[in-house]
């Protein structure tokens, strides 16, 4: 059984009060910096740490924090990415909803090391009662003397705040989501300049996910060498994943990235296996956005090796045979999965939630959307493969966020893994009018030609 640096306690009865979380040993990270190192001691741990961005890109933390500008006379920021919209990942609520102090804890440390006195959470506004829990977390951190003003005695000051969005997926992408932040809509920034030079109001800002910053706690209570001990290669410390789809046990698991897709689907202390003793079809191992990958390919890859559960196993050969570890939203097919009809759904959701600044994006993924759509509905045509190949194509790298990528990849890499499963939609299309899994009640997505 792996080790668990998060989700430990998180099944202690009442362990969401600050009473029960102090007793076990919580806002101990917050004690040790603030008493015994400097901000800049804190950085070089989570450095030492190899920390990766636990929100999708998987950058290194300590490298993003030495980026934040540090002008005289302005401050800067910490804000949190609670806006947790990637379809098939939900870790970052179970943090928050069952152990919210120590996203409290990791925040008052984080903010420390770069200097932020006033930080922020911004979840997404379907998470409303857990927006409830972490208001109340901050409450009591501030009743005992986390928050506030000379916290410790140290001299440091540091106030968090609780900001809820609308709901848009848009707003995951870090400048959209500072946007919305500041009372506007919710559309990307060009880049540069980035959010470590001119983030929130014009001030530089570090802005991380929420399993991120609770990695901190265990990484100052252990040091950053401890933690890098943990893992594999330039995976370090454990991972979060959200395990959905079909599978005999759905749920958040804490991985530390030394075992095998294999192991992980098919092992009682993980997913369980597949139901009714169906076989692996396909995964998408890291949430939505990331390259879907067939059973092939996940269960041993082309070199004969196991995919290991970590970023740069599950990215081995590109995403000609590999993906992404992504946000860690972990989706299992089994055989009897319409991947064309997936794909669909996924198209659907990008089409919705494209904030249309961008010409490819606000236009590309309607019409990919109007072409899955006639697929599954038994009006595909011989050309229309291609087009998708097409479109997809002209989207991926020509829009100002990734989420013009996000709605490419999953197109490209259905196609790409499994284009005889399109050439069937397009053979057999009385067949596929009939197995069409209810889209029949849908209204057609666009009423103009994708001729």
């Amino acid at each position: 059984m792996g080790r668990k640096l998060l989700l430990e306690k998180a099944h202690i009865e009442n362990i969401r009060s600050y009473e029960v979380y102090r007793k076990e040993g919580g806002y101990r990270s917050v004690e040790k910096a603030l008493k015994t190192l400097t901000p800049d001691q804190v950085t070089d741990e989570v450095k030492k740490s190899g920390l990766r961005g636990r929100g999708g890109a998987g950058f290194p933390t300590g490298m993003k924090w030495s980026f934040l500008t540090k002008p005289e006379g302005v401050p800067r920021y910490l804000v949190v990415n609670a806006d947790e919209s990637e379809p098939g990942t939900f870790k970052d609520r179970y943090l928050m909803e069952f152990i919210p102090h120590l996203l409290i804890e990791g925040m008052v440390t984080s903010s420390y090391a770069l200097g932020s006195n006033r930080s922020y959470i911004y979840i997404r506004g379907e998470y409303a009662w857990i927006a409830h829990i972490l208001e109340q977390a901050i409450e009591e951190a501030h009743q005992h003397g986390w928050l506030g003003k000379n916290i410790l005695g140290s001299g440091f000051d540091c106030n968090i705040y609780v900001q809820r969005g609308a709901g848009a997926y848009i707003c995951g992408e870090e400048t959209a989501l500072l946007e919305s932040l500041e009372g506007k809509r919710g559309n990307p920034r060009i880049k540069p300049p980035f959010p470590a030079v001119k983030g929130l109001w014009g001030c530089p800002t570090a802005v991380n996910n929420v399993e991120t910053i609770a990695a901190l706690v265990p990484i100052i209570n252990e040091g950053g060498e401890e933690y890098a001990k943990i893992g594999m290669g330039k995976s370090t410390g454990t991972k979060l994943i959200s395990a959905c789809g079909n599978i005999n046990k759905p749920g958040v698991y804490e991985i530390d990235m030394t075992i095998s897709v294999e192991e992980f689907i098919y092992s009682d202390e993980y997913c369980g296996g597949i139901p009714q003793g169906k076989k692996l079809k396909a995964c998408i191992p890291g949430g939505s956005s990331v390259p879907i990958l067939p059973a092939n390919l996940l269960l041993k890859t082309a070199k004969g090796e196991a995919r290991m559960m970590n970023y740069e196993s599950l990215a081995d050969g590109g995403f000609a045979t590999g993906s992404m570890m992504g946000s860690g939203g972990f989706i299992v097919m089994d055989d009897t999965q319409c991947v064309v009809k997936h794909t669909y759904t996924l198209a659907r959701f990008y089409r919705h939630e494209s904030c249309g600044q961008c010409s490819p994006c606000r236009e590309g993924t309607g019409w990919m959307e109007k072409i899955l759509w006639n697929l599954e509905t038994g009006k595909g045509r011989s050309g229309d493969i291609d087009l998708l190949w097409d479109i997809q194509r002209k989207i991926e790298g020509n829009t100002i966020c990734p989420l013009g990528d996000a709605a490419a990849w999953p197109v490209a890499a259905a196609i790409r893994h499994f284009r005889d499963e399109f050439e069937w939609h397009v053979t057999h299309p009385e067949e596929a009018q009939k197995r069409n899994y209810g889209l029949a009640h849908y209204a057609d997505p666009l009423s103009v030609s994708v001729a």
